[in-house]
């Protein structure tokens, strides 16, 4: 998109400059080699260099070109979203603000440059769920690019989208749907029906269908998204097994539980041939094929019991060898923590591959626990059932204190999650253990784990509005 000076806005939200401006002086000069020299640094992630030279040229451009010029919009902008990236959200705003402030008074209100930088404001306000403020900037935005790009051009497609994204937070999911649809159109009509943008929106669509419980919609967006990734990158590809796991979840949550073994299972087998030994995906997909064993078994419990029983021993089998995958890369990530340190890219693969791992070992323990559980419901009940399925969760319980306790796990709201739903699981076992005689005595007391689980439930309360 070009400005009267120029400039283009990239993907990332910077300026690009192509400048065809008269002005010449020292401080226009050292404005584009400080702008041109912070993107580099940008796009390298070195984001302190980045920093200094895009706060410098802000004070170029003014005194080169003007309090007031596009120049120095532009120079706003590219320090905004360099502080949206580093969430230092108090100090993009007044930015963002200023350079919309500029070309509303150089171009007009209705300008689409102002349009540009209302986007980049709207995502600085959806980062933050600030969805009324998100909402009003999209609108405007929208209505700015439909009017002057026309309506079928992509960067209204990707403001319609954006907007889509911030009405389905706001629970307003038939009005989300609509605009997203819409934006996926407009990138099938401009040939670009294949591309990773459409790809991630149609993946973002399905997401919404599924948390809608609209089962059918979703399946039969992720059945044309398995097709692409088959076509495009072969079976044996990671991008055809996420596709794959992605439609096999979707398929066990509506109770086709046949096709959804039989596609985790053919993913295992492409991820054997594709990633090492203990992979932690391997691990996670290990979770998946022992939970659906897990449902075919409720499902056959009052019509098979010995049925239901090989069920549980597949599943047993399945969710072992996943706690046991996930807990060895844990402990290797362990060893590795200060060494990643040191390196900020690998560090932060690092911290994802470790949040995997933890979320995989914790649903392994507790699923464990529900197993035996279900043994007890299926046949005459076993006290060593019950034994093991305490053992279990105080598993589950000393892995969360091992690897996320004291480290950046703990402020993940999904890994607090599943260890407040392990800590539950084992006060009902506990609270049941006590009315029974000759029970052997547990290392963690009721009351403690009540403590526990208040103190957690509070943590999580205050992450959720926070």
């Amino acid at each position: 998109m070009k400005s009267k000076s120029g400039d283009i806005m990239d993907e990332s939200g910077l300026e690009k400059i192509e400048d065809g401006s008269v002005v010449s002086n020292i401080h226009t000069s050292k404005w584009r080699v400080f702008t041109d020299s912070g993107r580099d640094y940008f796009f390298q992630g070195k984001l302190e260099p980045a920093e200094r030279l895009f706060g410098s040229a802000i004070q170029e451009a003014k005194e080169g070109f003007g309090e007031k010029d596009p120049h120095v919009a532009s120079a706003c902008n590219n320090l905004a979203e360099l502080y949206r990236v580093k969430k230092e959200f108090d100090k993009a705003e007044p930015l963002y603000l200023e350079a919309v402030s500029i070309l509303e008074d150089f171009y007009g209100p209705e300008d689409v440059r102002v349009g540009a930088t209302l986007h980049n404001l709207g995502q600085l306000y959806l980062v933050q769920r600030k969805l009324e403020k998100a909402c009003a900037c999209y609108e405007r935005a929208l209505k700015l690019k439909g009017r002057v790009l026309g309506y079928n051009h992509p960067d209204y497609a990707e403001t319609m989208y954006h907007l889509g994204t911030v009405l389905h937070m706001q629970g307003k999911d038939t009005d989300a749907e609509a605009l997203i649809l819409d934006s996926l159109k407009i990138l099938e009509e401009g040939g670009q029906g294949e591309s990773m943008t459409y790809i991630r929106r149609l993946r973002y669509l399905s997401q919404i269908y599924i948390r809608s419980n609209h089962l059918a919609e979703a399946e039969k967006l992720q059945r044309k998204l398995l097709h692409m990734m088959e076509l495009s990158k072969g079976w044996n590809s990671m991008e055809a097994i996420t596709a794959a796991e992605a439609l096999a979840l979707t398929l066990r949550l509506s109770g086709q539980l046949g096709e959804a073994l039989e596609l985790f299972e053919k993913c295992l087998n492409a991820q054997k041939k594709l990633l090492p030994e203990g992979h932690i995906q391997i691990g996670g997909n290990f979770l998946h094929i022992a939970k659906t064993f897990m449902l075919q078994a409720s499902q056959m419990r009052r019509t098979d019991k010995s049925e239901a029983l090989s069920k549980l021993e597949k599943a047993k089998n399945y969710l072992e060898n996943s706690a046991r995958i996930a807990k060895d890369v844990l402990l290797k990530l362990k060893n590795q923590k200060i060494k990643a340190q040191k390196h900020e890219k690998s560090s932060v693969t690092l911290r994802n591959y470790e949040h995997a791992a933890l979320v995989i070992l914790l649903q392994s323990l507790e699923s464990l626990a529900a197993l035996e559980m279900s043994k007890n419901e299926i046949q005459e009940p076993k006290e060593e059932n019950l034994h093991a399925a305490e053992d279990s969760l105080l598993q589950c319980v000393t892995a969360y204190k091992e690897f996320g306790y004291g480290t950046q796990l703990q402020d993940s709201f999904e890994v607090k999650s599943e260890y407040l739903s392990c800590l539950k699981h084992l006060s009902a076992l506990l609270a049941n253990k006590e009315t029974t005689l000759n029970s052997k005595a547990s290392p963690i007391s009721l009351p403690e784990l009540k403590e526990e689980i208040r103190r957690t439930e509070i943590d999580l309360r205050s992450q959720k509005t926070g």
